[in-house]
Parts: structure tokens; sequence; C-alpha cells
């Protein structure tokens, strides 16, 4: 029986094919299209997992929507109505989008696919996101939590899942939403929403949480975990152009110019931005103000997920816990409930967000619709597009492009390691790319995380980014002890995606400075042998060699466009960059002309 889960038009469109209950496959759109976060109807996603899976779309037995439209429509309906006349734009913008192809997704998958209608279901947007993360577990019984922005009407749930049961027992409701609590940060301290809630997580640790207490004016916590939004300071639900009020800019100030260059006297002024201000003390006193800012909601945000999942455990008993939505990417947060309440194991998958959804949406489908059992455990990311050595080469003798293909892999991680430990920035391109926002070792930048100076090299010459992201440390999982604090570290699913953020042991921090973050943490990846042995074999190479099991992993693109997903992307954003050394499977380019071969 095959299954496709489809999520789009609003961001990260998706789509992922079960067969028999396994996942075949599962993508984003904007690998394909090049558009970062494409939301359009995913038929290039859709196409590569047919083509993966060997079959048409005339197999399917089943396709599966992450979401109700018409009830989404609904909310969008009764707010801007609710609203109005603030709200007029916002109604005939969404009249426009959904009375156009939004609304009508059972005719448009008809009509693309040749799908009968009878074939075509439509779940609700959290319990997608609920399923994505229970039935991709191990876990026969968990508790569950969901927290994004919003879906039709619920922003938040609790719940539990028993074997193929999945039931939600809890919700909050829009306009009342962690998501668009944080992203309304996002949007006043000059990033992209959708796009720089990483960047806020990232800029905290440069603040202290100065402004705790005026945070907490927006945003009333019960004693069930339970929140409510003071919506004075907020227009996201009538406004299509800002998020945040007049009072939310009395409360914290001005809002950050996004093209202004952000750095604070720890940060220091980073040689890759434009001529320094005039004044670069008074200028970097301001962006002190916005990284406390940042501090605070990020400390907010951390402590009303504390109590949700205290209240669920409460409501459960249960000790293990599966997170999903776009909060639960939020790897700080990850770490302290971890840390700090009695959950000893959590789950959270590594698209957490609405493009894993379509995951989520044909998992219910297959085992709660459908009445099948479980058999599949997400245990890896690398379930995109793969591009075997017939194709690479194919693409470098077609370019005429010098390469040095190696035929045994301990020869090709031993030049991997040479080029890593003499201080070059190498792209590492293998097998399957990844399921998500995090590259994990397929379609990965990497470097020698020893050297202080590797994150100006690499942010200077390859992602043109800001100097507060920090870079990630992958490390040997039965090595990880000896690093960072996570204890048992093979039994943690999140670390192995790159979902905590932990402690770097203060021993270590001098050895393994470039990924380190300011606050002394690093968002830690656990790499495994049987589930990226490649990998795997070149950090213990790199260990062996270095004595530090662990390298530097950034994705493998440049600021503003999607990782990477063919050899020919692959290679053009190597031109484009500074990095030194590309290694394409078996095959390794170098920028320095040269006579291809073999060895």
């Amino acid at each position: 029986m095959y299954v496709l889960g489809l999520s789009c038009y609003f961001h990260d469109a998706s789509a992922a094919l079960l067969r028999d209950g396994v996942l075949v496959a599962a993508a984003e759109e904007e690998r394909f299209t090049r558009k970062k976060h494409d939301y359009d109807f995913p038929q290039h996603a859709i196409d590569f997992c047919l083509a993966e899976a060997g079959i048409t779309a005339a197999d399917l037995d089943w396709v599966v929507f992450f979401e109700k439209p018409f009830v989404k429509f609904e909310r969008l309906l009764v707010t801007s109505l609710g609203t109005f006349p603030r709200s007029a734009k916002v109604f005939r913008e969404a009249m426009v989008g959904w009375l156009g192809d939004k609304l009508w997704v059972r005719a448009l998958i008809q009509k693309r696919l040749r799908v009968p209608r009878a074939r075509i279901l439509f779940n609700e947007h959290h319990l997608s996101h609920a399923a994505s993360a229970f039935f991709c577990s191990p876990f026969e019984e968990a508790a569950v939590l969901t927290v994004d922005g919003v879906g039709e009407w619920t922003t938040a749930s609790l719940g539990v899942g028993r074997g193929t049961d999945l039931t939600l027992t809890h919700e909050i409701r829009f306009p009342h939403s962690m998501g668009l609590l944080y992203s309304a940060f996002t949007a006043f301290l000059g990033f992209e929403v959708n796009e720089g809630e990483y960047k806020v997580m990232g800029m905290a640790p440069f603040g202290e949480p100065r402004y705790v207490d005026r945070v907490w004016k927006l945003v009333r916590l019960g004693s069930d975990g339970g929140f409510e939004l003071d919506m004075d300071y907020f227009t996201f639900h009538h406004s299509a152009e800002q998020t945040y009020s007049p009072k939310f800019e009395a409360l914290f100030g001005p809002a950050r110019d996004p093209k202004a260059n952000f750095f604070t006297a720890s940060s220091g002024y980073p040689s890759y931005f434009s001529a320094p201000p005039a004044d670069l003390s008074a200028a970097a006193r301001e962006n002190q103000r916005y990284a406390d800012i940042a501090a605070s909601i990020q400390v907010v945000t951390e402590e009303v997920l504390l109590a949700m999942a205290r209240h669920l455990h409460r409501e459960t008993g249960l000790t293990r816990l599966c997170m999903a939505g776009g909060v639960a990417l939020n790897s700080v947060a990850n770490g302290r409930i971890l840390r700090e309440t009695p959950f000893e194991e959590i789950y959270v998958q590594p698209a957490a967000g609405d493009g894993g959804a379509a995951v989520g949406a044909a998992l219910y489908a297959y085992h709660v619709i459908l009445g099948k059992p479980r058999g599949f455990v997400m245990e890896h990311a690398s379930w995109g597009q793969e591009h075997g050595p017939d194709r690479v080469e194919g693409f470098l003798r077609a370019r005429g492009i010098p390469y040095t293909r190696y035929e045994h892999e301990d020869k090709l991680i031993a030049r991997t390691v040479d080029e890593l430990s003499s201080g070059k920035v190498v792209g590492w391109s293998q097998g399957r790319f990844e399921w998500g926002p995090r590259a994990l070792g397929h379609r990965s930048i990497l470097a020698d995380p020893r050297r202080a100076d590797m994150k100006d090299t690499v942010n200077v010459k390859i992602k043109f980014r800001e100097p507060f992201r920090p870079f990630a440390p992958s490390v040997l999982v039965d090595r990880a002890w000896e690093y960072f604090v996570l204890p048992d570290a093979a039994r943690h699913y999140p670390a192995r995606f790159m979902l905590y953020v932990v402690d770097v042991k203060e021993d270590k921090r001098a050895i393994i400075p470039a990924v380190t973050h300011v606050d002394g943490t690093g968002r830690v990846q656990t790499v495994r042998p049987d589930v990226n042995g490649r990998y795997y074999r070149l950090i213990h190479a790199f260990g062996q060699a270095t004595g530090v099991p662990v390298v530097l992993n950034t994705s493998f693109n440049l600021r503003g466009e999607p990782i990477v997903n063919t050899p020919a992307e692959a290679f053009r954003t190597f031109m484009a960059s500074g990095m030194d050394t590309l290694v394409l499977g078996e095959c390794v380019i170098g920028k320095d002309a040269g006579t291809p071969g073999t060895v």
C-alpha cells in the first residue's frame, strides 16, 4: 500500500511517501526549485518520491493533506471580520489567495495526480504534527506536545500516543500562540519571519535576559501550562505587514533596522562587514539591547515550554515525550526540557515544522484511519535524492572539471582528513540529502573545530552570515560524553538530528573553540556508524589524526539559498565561495587546476 503525504501553501512545501507504513522518500520542494521555503504545490518533491519508489501516481492508494483548508479558511474569515476594518487588507489578500488554489486542494490533487476523489484525505494540522513525532519514534507509549504558529485554529496541543492510537486532549487556540509570539520578536529584531527564528536563538547568548519582566507583560502563563497573549501588543491577527503594535515598541524601544549589521562588544566587528560605523561603541551598545531582548524572549519561551511539559507529565505520568511543530526546532528549549523535567527520553523528528507534517499526515492515515500496525522508526534523516557515481562523474566530465576519484574509501577519507587538519574548508556531498532544515553529514560544509579562527574563516569565505550564528559540532556518538554534557548520548534521538543544545565540558571548550558558542554550549550532532557510516568513519579518522573526534558542520549552501541537492548545485556553491575542497561521493575537486585521475 502506498500513501503519499503532502504539505504546502504556507511555507516549506513537501511530500513524503510510505510503502506499507515504511517511509520510502521525503523531501521539501525548495531542494528542487531552489526557492528557499518554497510553499507552492510540491510537484517536484512528489515526482521524486514516486521515482524513488519506482511507481507512478496511478499506483497511489491514498493521498493525505496535512491540514483542513476549509477550517483554516473559517479561522481567517472569523478573525478578519472580528477585527474589521483594521483587517481589510488581510481580508482582501486572503480572498485572492484562498479562492485560488488554497481552498480547492482536493480538486488540485485530482488534477495533478489523477487520484480518485475518494482516495484523498485531509488530516488536522496538529494531528499531523503529533503523528510526525509519535509514529516516527521508537516509543510504544509517549506523551505528545505540539507547538507552532497556528494550524487551523490550534497553536499548541497536548496528548498521548499508545500503539496505533493518538489522541490530543488539550489545545490552545489562535490568536494565543508561542510560535507567533517568537515570530513577533523575530521581526522586531530585524529578521525574516519563518526564517530568522534561528538567528534570534543564536543571538540570545550574546545578551542577558534583562527584559524578561517586560516580555511577561505580553504573555500570561497558567499553572497548567496554558497561556494567553495580551493582544494589545500585537497586530498579526489583523495586519499583513506588521506583527507587533506601537504599544510593543513603546515597551521595548525602536525596532532594529534589518539592513544594519549586528555585532556586540563580545562578538567584535567582523572583517567581512562593511566599513565600521563612526561611533562603534554606541552601535555596539544599541545592538547589546537587541541581544538582551533576544535573550529575554528565549528565556520566556523556554519557561512556557517547560511549564507545558511538566503539566503534561503530571497528567500522563509518562516518562517519554514526543514533540513537533516549528517551536520544537528550538534546540535550546529542548535541552532544558530534557534536563529540567521528569521526562527521561524525548523524540523530535528532524523536520519538526510544517514540512515534516507531510510524513505525519501519511502516518496518521495509515495507522489511525486505516488501522494498520506500526513497523517504522525514523532512525536517520537521509530521505532525499541521491546522485550516484555515474551522475557525479558524468557531470564533472561534461564540464571538463579536473577531479580525482578514489576507488577505496579509506583513501578518500584520508585525503579529506588531510584537507581538514591543514585548515581547509571542505564541501561534503554524500548519498541522499537530509529531511528537514539541518545538514547532518550528507550535504555539509566541514572544517576543523580546533581552530578558533575557523568561525570567521567559514563566515568570511562561505556563509557570509552574522557573527553570532553558531556552528555545530558533529561528534562520534560513543565519544560524545568526553566533550558534551549529554549522558548516555546514544539513547537521545534529538541529538542525532542536531536538536539539542547542551553544555560543552569546560575542559574541552578551548580544544573545540570553533563549535563552542559564546555561552559555552554547542548544538551537538551525534553520529552513529549504523546510520551514516562514511561520515562516522571520517570523524573517526579525523579523531585518530588529531586526537579530537569532532568536526565543525554547517549546511552546504550560501546565505539565502536552500541546501544543495545535485552535483551541479554543489559545484556552483563551491566555486561561488571560499571553500577549498569539494568531495562529491568518491570524487575530490580542488580549486587549483589538476589532472583527472584515479587513486
